[in-house]
């Protein structure tokens, strides 16, 4: 009804104007030029207050306009205008004005939400421009993770992590994989991500949302219980080595008593011989397999006690000290405080360090100046444990391979040692990490939590 009345409004003006604009010619026909006088100023007048009306509209749709592009909902157009023909237009306004306003609420409302739910999941969240690497989203689980305290585009992870940079671009979007992520911090060399990717459109932009998940824990779970599942295997195949070596000694019983009468040819001595040296050279090889595989399996529990740390590294160094004056190699001890205690199985930790340190031993042998620094620190709620060497190092895809185990750089490794190392510190609830370069050396970094 309101529209009637505007569109009747404008209907009524123009009507009057074109009857005033017939007005001139019945004057000019009838000889009453004299009364043009009275009319060119209505005419002038009428004109005038139809562009003065359109306009005003116009001005004020104008400026309505201006505010939504601004986004500037809080002007408010006065409902009770001395001319009544805009009236309804600004209450069409206030109308509209409020309902973006609500809908802008609404958006600002959700967005919050959406920051809060990003900053308490425990998932690092990215989102970026795939054109331009503009990063649009970066949460502070991610930040954490990656010890990134801002990110302006993705291009900037390359100089921190080419690798993680490669995996985080080649994803494609609903697939996942593990990467490596390298962090800043030694404590937190290395970390295994789960990466997740997908990919969506926003006023004709791509975007590409990656999330990264901390796997490390559940991997270290996981390998840790198909380690027991492969020595049950290797345990069963050590009783299939055994039946074997049971039943040629038997028959070698049978053929001495067979041929003790008679007495043994010279031939039966040849096979006799080598008889007994199968068996001696299985049986001693099985004996060293077991006894390795043994001290793997048989450590399911922990004797903790409180251990002095510099007491620790004196037995050490007096244990191996024949050896290392042997091949002259320096040994260093630092304690940033002497009086450091771990509560810990003290012989399980003197045997952790005695592998790091017959490791590290192996590593600078050849060296010009050997040396080996073996240091303890306190940091945070954690107390650390280094083992450094200037040994000949390690390349970074043996640096991934060296807890798994049975594998081993050394001809005559077991593959053992370090595996044994990193299953200590799991039941310690700790951690052991390795940073490591080609020619330039090793270092261990063993992690115990202070309150275990």
């Amino acid at each position: 009804m309101g529209f009637k009345q505007i569109d009747w409004s404008i209907t009524r003006r123009v009507t009057l104007l074109l009857l005033t604009l017939s007005m001139p010619a019945i004057v000019i026909l009838n000889g009453w030029s004299e009364a043009l006088v009275f009319i060119l100023p209505i005419i002038v007048y009428q004109v005038v207050d139809l562009i003065r009306y359109v306009r005003k509209a116009q001005d004020e749709l104008g400026q309505f306009i201006e505010s939504v592009h601004y986004r500037d909902f809080s002007r408010y157009y006065n409902e009770q205008y001395p001319n009544a023909r805009l009236q309804l237009l600004h209450k069409g306004f206030n109308e509209i004005n409020s309902t973006l306003k609500s809908i802008n609420k609404e958006k600002e409302s959700q967005h919050l939400h959406l920051q809060k739910i990003m900053e308490l999941v425990d998932t690092g969240i990215l989102s970026y421009d795939t054109e331009s690497g503009e990063v649009v989203l970066l949460n502070d689980s991610l930040k954490k993770l990656l010890h990134l305290p801002y990110m302006k585009t993705i291009h900037y992870l390359e100089k921190r992590d080419q690798e993680l940079y490669r995996a985080v671009q080649e994803l494609s979007p609903g697939r996942s994989r593990i990467a490596t992520a390298y962090t800043s911090s030694f404590e937190e060399s290395t970390l295994k991500v789960l990466l997740s990717a997908t990919a969506f459109r926003s006023e004709d932009r791509t975007y590409k949302l990656v999330a990264f998940q901390n796997v490390s824990e559940a991997l270290d779970e996981t390998e840790s219980r198909a380690w027991q599942k492969l020595l049950n295997v290797l345990t069963h195949e050590i009783m299939n080595s055994v039946a074997p070596i049971a039943s040629l000694a038997d028959t070698l019983k049978t053929r001495l008593h067979e041929t003790a009468a008679a007495g043994p040819s010279a031939r039966d001595m040849e096979d006799f011989e080598l008889s007994v040296s199968t068996i001696k050279t299985r049986s001693l090889g099985l004996l060293r397999f077991a006894e390795v595989y043994r001290n793997l399996n048989r450590i399911t529990r922990l004797n903790v006690a409180d251990v002095s740390v510099q007491e620790a590294f004196t037995n050490l160094e007096h244990l191996m000290h024949p050896t290392l004056d042997q091949k002259n190699i320096s040994l260093e001890l630092i304690l940033e405080d002497p009086g450091i205690r771990l509560q810990a199985d003290k012989n399980l930790l003197d045997q952790v360090l005695i592998n790091l340190l017959v490791n590290a031993i192996e590593a600078v042998k050849n060296e010009p100046e050997p040396t080996i620094v073996l240091s303890a620190y306190t940091s945070g709620e954690s107390t650390f444990v280094k083992m450094e060497d200037n040994g000949i190092g390690m390349a970074r895809e043996v640096q991934e391979k060296i807890f798994i185990p049975f594998f081993s750089t050394r001809k005559n490794g077991t593959g053992i040692g370090l595996s044994l190392c990193k299953q200590i510190l799991m039941l310690h609830q700790g951690s052991i990490q390795v940073q490591s370069a080609e020619g330039v050396g090793t270092a261990f970094l063993l992690r115990f939590p202070k309150n275990h």
